[in-house]
């Protein structure tokens, strides 16, 4: 697959998702190294039009799921009716066996049906009266959070926050954007009318090219001291070995996006805050992005 094929999709998802760039790449850098993505962003930011249009572009089936308190793990994973005909359970599949899952407002759920996706993230399974189900190839997970502090919200643990490998915020849109936006509100633009860019076989090639892009001693070395910062100064919950191997996963999507097969010290840090802010927890005023900006700048990575 070339590399225009890439640009051709983030172009086209720029088309839904106005002004916004970075986050674009961001999610296809996530998908690109077999991360699941979680959006944390006030309602009404485009959200949800993001991960349509990327199913959309990528030709997967989709399924979007609205969590809300009285949600029970099976409306997610399934559930085993008594046949009377064949006088034996049945069991019958939930929306978790699509290639893609929107989890829309996923901390309005209570933690037990949070945890349903626990498995299917981290293995591609599900196990249901002990017997296991594969799920689709390829696999990904977009989960979408309201802030913390709104009502009805349960916050995700750490368990659960650990299994994405990114979280973004889209936010606000510049004036120029909301401007076009306003004027652009036809069919056109809509992500259900996207032309479809990759078939899924399609993308897992480009997943394997990904895992093949190189990384130097120097460059792990760096990475290594970024996590191992996180672990030693003033921080509560520094990063685990699952949020070392993220952020190399990571980084080589990025050098990927960038026609690089080799990563750069500045691949790192394009992708560090969305792969660790979401993990980390500090013991002092700092948190979020002044945080991992405090990282970035303590570490020099070594050429």
């Amino acid at each position: 697959m070339s590399q225009s094929t890439i640009q051709t999709l983030l172009n086209q998802l720029s088309q839904v998702l106005l002004g916004k760039p970075e986050q674009i790449k961001l999610a296809v850098a996530c998908i690109l190294a077999k991360g699941h993505l979680l959006i944390e962003d006030l309602p009404g930011m485009g959200k949800t039009s993001l991960s349509q249009g990327i199913a959309s572009s990528l030709g997967m089936s989709y399924q979007r799921i609205q969590f809300t308190s009285d949600m029970l793990p099976a409306d997610i994973l399934g559930v085993s009716i008594y046949s009377k005909e064949q006088q034996q359970f049945i069991f019958h599949k939930g929306p978790i066996f699509n290639q893609m899952l929107l989890a829309d407002e996923i901390n309005r759920a209570s933690p037990k049906t949070q945890s349903a996706l626990l498995e299917a993230m981290a293995e591609q399974q599900i196990t249901i009266d002990g017997i296991t189900h594969p799920l689709s190839s390829p696999f990904f997970v977009i989960a979408t959070q309201n802030p913390v502090d709104q009502a009805g919200t349960f916050p995700l643990p750490e368990s659960q926050l650990d299994r994405f490998m990114m979280r973004i915020s889209i936010g606000y849109p510049s004036a120029e954007a909301e401007l076009a936006m306003l004027k652009s509100r036809t069919q056109a633009n809509k992500p259900a009318s996207l032309s479809q860019c990759l078939t899924p076989q399609e993308l897992m090639l480009l997943q394997q090219q990904v895992a093949q892009v190189s990384a130097s001693d120097a460059v792990l070395n760096y990475l290594i001291a970024l996590v191992d910062y996180s672990r030693q100064h003033n921080v509560a919950n520094g990063l685990s070995p699952r949020a070392s191997i993220a952020l190399l996963q990571a980084a080589k999507a990025w050098a990927f996006i960038n026609q690089r097969q080799y990563v750069v010290p500045e691949d790192i840090q394009a992708v560090f805050a969305s792969v660790a802010e979401h993990r980390i927890r500090s013991s002092s005023q700092f948190q979020g992005q002044a945080l991992s900006d405090t990282i970035l700048a303590s570490v020099n990575p070594i050429r």
